[in-house]
Parts: structure tokens; C-alpha cells; sequence
């Protein structure tokens, strides 16, 4: 067995694991990386970057159909969904090398592909290799999680890691999960022409604003989604029509295809982590918030680490590890401005607190300010006119912030800096928005909060006809 001794370990090669490797070696570290799958991992391969390239196919598609508001009469939308997958592999293969074992072995990390099983504290033994390191960083990710569904192992189905290597084009989707994959999903397949349908166990977008939840429910019915909330799926079994869906409702359902995007866990079946006294359960590897894990020399990042499972939050975990084991200085990771973000058409984006959790905390202080889509003179020329932004203040400071709409992905962004510094919702206001532009929509929500106070103050208007009177 070959032996190799190394400043720093990282196991996973997705966007965290990249992002620390990337880091430490160009900052003179000795870095090792083990990956036993796909370099780049889940999102580039499986996750943020086909479903989003997928999505924006069948927004072209969606596009074509809406032109006629526009005066433009475009001839019938022909899908060709073999394309469309041809376009989401494009995406990736036009990526893939900035996440290339060879672009990182070029920055001199030893790239090692094979899977890892820890061996004792600080030594992983991979492709007949034991490897011994001052630090190890676990980035192993998430795959989707498989419920215990009567039949479902007799039955072909999807997840997130099969569903891009479809070539024709489902007829009738049936999705299981009302999540952003779900969601995601279902609003692609069903604008590039799918009859598409969402078993959700739960209140379709309970963990979303309500009024966010309510108008993304309206646009997906409104490209032909039907969903069924509050619903379980009891078994599954397969016949000559297709996929055959017991609800917990009684009535059956069949499909083409199931997907399956039900939750996800965390990758570390194998791994033999209680051989470096690393503890862990079904939610990932138990991490503090500096993200060591039991074994001090054992960091966790991403999915993997039991958190909110974002690929930003993945490379905001690899740069506190690189604070804290390259550079031993104190870094621990915040959860407070975390944003998260739906692709769906309208985009759904949240950061922070929401109004009944700032009240927890602020009290009567907690306030919410709020300008909608359709007031706003871009929006109104674009034709997007469906959604809004609202802001949550707590003692004069932004806390929190959902944003409905187009580009709410992008409008999010402006809201996460104030709330990451807990900035005054007054600097909001005297900031100076282009116009035309969409983010006059978030210098707005500023005016929304402190009209009130200027235009129904008594006091106000009686120091203004104080002043007139005074003034030559």
C-alpha cells in the first residue's frame, strides 16, 4: 500500500471540496483530493447547473407562446425534447473544465479518484493509498433520499441523478416532493409540453412565505401542473399504461415516468466514520458552527454537514475552513443570511427572518414594508408584472426579505448584503435606483416603510406649516 502525508485532506470534489482545494493549495498548502465520482459533483453534474439549463429551455419555449402580448405572432412552439437535453449536457461540458481533475492537478493538488474510508483520526485509506493529514475536509454532498413506498423497488423510477439522461420526452410526469427540485421540475417538463403532476405530502410551500407560496401554486397550475398537497403516496406498481400511483386520498394516478425528489441524505454510508471517532445521523455529520466535526482534525461542509443544502452555502463553508485550517484563525459559520432561491417562473427568493420570526424577537418592533411588481414601470414594459418584494425591519434594521417575481434570484442578492450587516432600512431609501429597473423595486419597499411615518405623521405636518411660515 503506497503511503502519502499531506497538509490537507478534502474528500469530494463538489463545489465546497473544489473551493477548499482550490484555496489552500494556492495558498502553499500540500492538498489531496479523493473524489469516487464525477469531479464537480452534484451540481454541476446533477443538480444547480442541468436544472436550471433545462428550465431556461423551457422558458424560450414559454416565450414563444406569450409573444402574441407582445405583438409578435410566432408559429406553434415544436419541442424537441431530446434537444433540450442535448442543450443541459452542452451546459455542463462548457463548465466541466474549470472543475477538471486536470485544471486542478495544473494547481498542484493531488487528485486521487477512487472512494474514501477513513482508517483512524487523521488517516483515509483510497485507491490502495493511505493518506495521513494534519486536516481532513468531508465534502461528500447529498443524493435524494428514497422513501419506503409499497412497490417502489419493483418499479423504474427517476431522481435528480437519472433524470437528465432521458431522451424522450415523458408524457405524464408524476413528481414526488413539492420542493425546489420538485417545483423546478415540474414547471419545465410541463412548458416543454409534459402533463405533469406533484404529490406533496405536506401544504404545498409551507416553508415559503405565504403569499409567495400562493402565487408560485397559481403559476404553476397556470402551465397545467396539478397539485396535490396534503397527499401521500402509499404504493406503486407498474402495468401496461405506465406507472401506477396510490394516493392516501384512495384514487390512483398513472404516469409515464416518477421522479423522485423527496428530501435528500447526506453521502457518508461507508466511509467508517466512527474509526476517526466522527459522529453523525441521519441529517449528516455532526459539526459545530467553526464546521469541526467530534474529531477536531475532521472538518464537514456543504450537504454533508446536517444545514441548509445550498451550493453557495457549500463555498461559504469552504472559505471558514480555510480561515481555520490554513490560517488557525477563530472562523465559525452564520446562518442568519442565508438566501435561497426557487428558479421557477416567478423566481421565488427568501433571506433571513420572516415576519412572524422577527416578532419572536423584536417584539412590536418587527414591521414589514412591501412594493409589488406591477407598480413598477420596468416590469409593466417586460410584461412581468406578477409578484413583489417585502422586507422585514426589526428596530429600524433590515432582518429579512422574500422577493416574488422576475429575477428575484438576482434582486435577492441586495437584500442579503443589508441583512448580513444589519444595516438601517434608511440607507435603503437613500440609495439612487436607475430608472428604468427592476430594483427600483427594493429602494420602494424603503419608501413603503417610511411614507407612513413622513405623510400620517400630525407632528410631521405641523413642523412643515411651522417651517413655511418662517421661511422668506
Amino acid at each position: 500500500m503506497k503511503k502519502v502525508k499531506t497538509d490537507l485532506l478534502v474528500i469530494g470534489a463538489g463545489s465546497g471540496g473544489l473551493s477548499v482545494a482550490a484555496g489552500a493549495v494556492q495558498m502553499g498548502a500540500d492538498v489531496t483530493l479523493v473524489e469516487a465520482h464525477e469531479m464537480g459533483g452534484d451540481c454541476l453534474n446533477y443538480g444547480c447547473v442541468p436544472s436550471k439549463a433545462l428550465l431556461s429551455a423551457a422558458k424560450h419555449a414559454h416565450l414563444v407562446r406569450k409573444a402574441k402580448d407582445f405583438g409578435i405572432n410566432a408559429v406553434g412552439v415544436d419541442i424537441d425534447y431530446k434537444a433540450a437535453q442535448a442543450h443541459v449536457h452542452k451546459t455542463i461540458a462548457t463548465i466541466a473544465p474549470h472543475d477538471s481533475q486536470e485544471r486542478f492537478e495544473g494547481l498542484g493538488v493531488r487528485v486521487i479518484r477512487d472512494f474514501a474510508r477513513f482508517a483512524g483520526p487523521t488517516s483515509v485509506i483510497a485507491d490502495n493509498t493511505l493518506i495521513t493529514a494534519r486536516r481532513i475536509v468531508i465534502a461528500t454532498g447529498a443524493r435524494a433520499a428514497i422513501p419506503p413506498i409499497l412497490g417502489l423497488q419493483d418499479v423504474p423510477y427517476l431522481t435528480n441523478e437519472t433524470l437528465f439522461t432521458v431522451d424522450t420526452q415523458p408524457e405524464h410526469l408524476i413528481i414526488l416532493g413539492g420542493g425546489p427540485i420538485g417545483v423546478e421540475m415540474a414547471q419545465a417538463h410541463a412548458r416543454l409540453g409534459s402533463k405533469v403532476t406533484i404529490i406533496e405530502m405536506a401544504r404545498f410551500g409551507a416553508t415559503l412565505d405565504p403569499e409567495a407560496a400562493a402565487i408560485l401554486r397559481a403559476s404553476l397550475e397556470t402551465d397545467g401542473v396539478d397539485i396535490k398537497d396534503n397527499t401521500g403516496l402509499v404504493s406503486v406498481a407498474q402495468s401496461d399504461q405506465g406507472v401506477v400511483c396510490t394516493l392516501s386520498t384512495g384514487t390512483q394516478i398513472v404516469g409515464s415516468h416518477l421522479l423522485i425528489a423527496a428530501g435528500r441524505r447526506p453521502n457518508i454510508d461507508g466511509m467508517d466514520l466512527e474509526k476517526a471517532g466522527i459522529a453523525y445521523d441521519k441529517r449528516g455529520i455532526t459539526v459545530g458552527a467553526d464546521l469541526r466535526s467530534t474529531n477536531k482534525r475532521v472538518y464537514a461542509i456543504g450537504d454533508v454537514a446536517g444545514g441548509a443544502q445550498f451550493t453557495h452555502v457549500a463555498g461559504y463553508h469552504a472559505g471558514v475552513v480555510i480561515r481555520s485550517a490554513l490560517l488557525g484563525l477563530p472562523a465559525k459559520a452564520k446562518t442568519t443570511a442565508i438566501p435561497s432561491v426557487i428558479y421557477s417562473d416567478p423566481e421565488v427568493a427568501q433571506v433571513g427572518l420572516t415576519l412572524e420570526q422577527a416578532r419572536q424577537e423584536f417584539g412590536a418592533r418587527a414591521e414589514e414594508a412591501r412594493f409589488d411588481y406591477a407598480q413598477n414601470d420596468r416590469a409593466i414594459a417586460e410584461g412581468h408584472t406578477i409578484g413583489f418584494a417585502k422586507a422585514i425591519i426589526g428596530g429600524g434594521r433590515v432582518v429579512g426579505a422574500t422577493i416574488v417575481g422576475h429575477q428575484a434570484g438576482e434582486m435577492i442578492n441586495f437584500w442579503t448584503y443589508l441583512v448580513t450587516h444589519r444595516e438601517k432600512i434608511s440607507k435603503v431609501s437613500a440609495m439612487i435606483a436607475p430608472y428604468p429597473s427592476l430594483h427600483e423595486i427594493n429602494k420602494r419597499v424603503a419608501g413603503a416603510y417610511f411614507s407612513p411615518r413622513l405623510f400620517g405623521s400630525v407632528w410631521v405636518k405641523r413642523i412643515v406649516r411651522f417651517v413655511q411660515k418662517r421661511i422668506p
